[in-house]
């Protein structure tokens, strides 16, 4: 029986096949200095995911898991003309988050804390984690990290500010280990997936959804 870690490297390494043998094909087609570029990272992946093996970290010492330890962290804010009781009980209600964050294909409740994540990922692959729900102050704060075994190894946090004004600024930290680790993050970001972009992003669109519901 394959355990959650195995499943995960299966995961990683199937990710990372796909996307080599995109830069492969996109650097073979172009010339000069960039297809050259293209191909030698698109042949690196794909090797890497065919074998397993990966030379680079062998070369410089390293284990695969050395690379992918160091993990990135993003952050946005924006400001919402609602209060901040309605903006924290659309978050809480966990199905809501893919109608704000379009990486997100589904988030399924397993219970008061668990969930179950599926997010999109480069050349239309997906990848599956679940989390908990470690900080959960009512109007407030939403704090969770995921739990062992995940592809995508994440944790973070949305605060909820009331203003002055009646409004609420949203705050979303995030700090993730992308699955094929730093160069996973590089090939993630050249095919649009970059999170840092998404979440600036879908903020803007969920403040401007969520400013034209009615109030409550």
């Amino acid at each position: 029986m394959t355990n959650n870690n195995e499943g995960g490297m299966d995961q990683t390494r199937m990710i990372s096949g796909a996307a080599g043998g995109a830069l492969l094909l996109m650097g073979l087609r172009k010339r000069g200095v960039l297809g050259l570029g293209l191909a030698a990272v698109g042949g690196y992946l794909a090797y890497r995911a065919a074998t397993g093996n990966d030379p680079v970290m062998a070369a410089a010492g390293l284990s695969g898991n050395s690379a992918a330890a160091k993990p990135i962290f993003v952050e946005h804010s924006v400001v919402i003309d609602r209060s901040a009781q309605d903006v924290y009980d659309f978050w809480r209600k966990l199905e809501n988050l893919p109608q704000i964050m379009s990486h997100l294909e589904s988030v399924t409740a397993l219970d008061e804390k668990r969930s179950r994540w599926v997010a999109k990922a480069p050349l239309g692959t997906h990848v599956e984690w679940e989390a908990e729900i470690v900080n959960d102050k009512p109007g407030q704060r939403i704090g969770w990290h995921s739990l062992p075994g995940a592809t995508v190894d994440n944790a973070g946090s949305v605060q909820f500010e009331s203003l002055p004004s009646g409004g609420t600024r949203v705050h979303v930290a995030l700090s993730y280990r992308p699955p094929a680790g730093p160069l996973g993050a590089a090939v993630a970001k050249l095919f649009g997936e970059e999170p840092s972009q998404q979440i600036a992003e879908d903020l803007q669109k969920f403040k401007a959804a969520f400013e034209a519901k009615p109030k409550n």
